[in-house]
């Protein structure tokens, strides 16, 4: 069982099967859409990208002061850029699948122009489209110069560092109302 559970990519394919093993159980093949498939798809993503957001602001953020300096290369070598793969297309196919699912309910165009009565999920789209926005065009080129990830001299490392930490704590604030509205759009 240790070489099971010590291997990442298999209990995801696990949980997948069993996943999908609950689906067609529960709901039969007939009501196993693809729009069912892919809003659930949507929250997983939605969790891994959110949950590494807060990750970041409330641990590792917190918490790299306080570690002595020859244990800080753990982090930025290894833990952090492995977290921020995970972070970066986390979002991206939170997007991208939130927007499957719009299209496929037919209510995305209403949702972006923020028409009623799909405001309050537009409202999050948008929130949404602006972080992941804000991950992939702001955080992640400057943390890339903050690892070492790309060449950047110690002046310009601490820019990028605090420019990614700020916009990570924007990403942080603006989740608070974007999980409102995508909670409470679908029957919260």
């Amino acid at each position: 069982m240790a070489k099971f559970f010590g291997n990442l990519h298999l209990v995801l394919v696990a949980g997948l099967i069993l996943a999908f093993g609950v689906m067609f159980s529960v709901h039969g093949a007939d009501e196993v859409t693809a729009q069912a498939v892919t809003r659930w798809l949507h929250t997983f993503f939605g969790i891994v990208w959110i949950g590494l957001l807060y990750y970041f602001n409330f641990v590792q953020i917190p918490t790299m002061p306080k570690i002595p300096a020859e244990l800080k290369p753990g982090v930025s070598k290894h833990i952090a850029p492995a977290a921020l793969f995970f972070f970066r297309w986390g979002a991206a196919l939170t997007v991208l699948t939130g927007l499957i699912v719009a299209v496929l309910a037919g209510y995305a165009h209403q949702a972006f122009t923020l028409q009623s009565p799909f405001k309050l999920i537009g409202v999050g789209m948008w929130l949404a489209v602006i972080m992941a926005f804000n991950v992939w065009f702001i955080i992640w080129p400057n943390q890339k110069k903050a690892l070492g990830i790309v060449e950047a001299d110690d002046a310009t490392k601490a820019k990028a560092a605090t420019t990614a930490m700020m916009t990570s704590r924007l990403n942080t604030m603006l989740s608070i109302p974007m999980l409102y509205c995508m909670v409470s759009a679908n029957g919260g």
